[in-house]
């Protein structure tokens, strides 16, 4: 038996891109769908990006931009995308196809900055990077990491833990299927763009 997993990240109140997402994973008739945070930030259609999540019932963690929503002063007309992101948690964990997942904006353990940066400008991994990572991850209860945050794309095996992350669905113009137990990814390219690897490369690494 196998499980497929939609997995997006970095939606930054964008609808467009995440609505295109959403009807890939439905053609593609997913089991489950993941969004590894950040919701809000950017752009100003939360409140429809927000909707389309919660109709998809998609799982979704706390990112650095959602909590800097929250931080600001509420209004009259956003109580509903407030309460949405209030109840969102910091990790998600979870056991499929007896795999065990996490799931966590930036890094573990609950980290909301930071994050897991491998690749440089092209795209390519960087190597110390990741020996990084591999030894910083040797701590990890869990077998498949899902994180976002750094707008980079990739899915590799460092050390004992598998490591995906979808990228941006707006800056990456990304999505990607897991499939457990057999931790194959597809990645998919949204709005007729090409798939940005790395987005932003100098705020990475200034």
């Amino acid at each position: 038996m196998s499980t497929t997993i939609g997995l997006v990240s970095d939606v930054h109140s964008s609808p467009a891109p995440l609505r295109q997402a959403l009807d890939i994973f439905e053609r593609e008739k997913v089991d489950d769908i993941i969004c590894a945070g950040d919701i809000a930030g950017y752009y100003d259609a939360v409140a429809p990006t927000i909707e389309l999540l919660a109709r998809s019932g998609c799982k979704a963690v706390l990112g650095n931009h959602d909590q800097d929503y929250l931080a600001a002063p509420a209004r009259a007309d956003d109580l509903a995308v407030r309460a949405y992101l209030q109840q969102l948690p910091l990790t998600l964990n979870f056991e499929i196809e007896q795999t065990r997942l996490l799931v966590v904006h930036a890094n573990p353990p609950a980290e909301q900055h930071g994050g897991i940066k491998l690749l440089d400008q092209q795209g390519g991994v960087i190597e110390e990077r990741r020996q990084e990572w591999i030894a910083n991850l040797r701590a990890v209860d869990c077998e498949v990491l899902i994180v976002g945050h750094t707008h980079q794309v990739y899915a590799l095996q460092l050390g004992d833990v598998f490591v995906v992350n979808p990228g941006s669905s707006v800056f990456n113009h990304s999505c990607m299927i897991l499939s457990l137990p057999d931790l194959t990814v597809q990645s998919f390219a949204l709005g007729g763009n090409e798939i940005v690897k790395c987005w932003n490369f100098s705020m990475l690494y200034s």
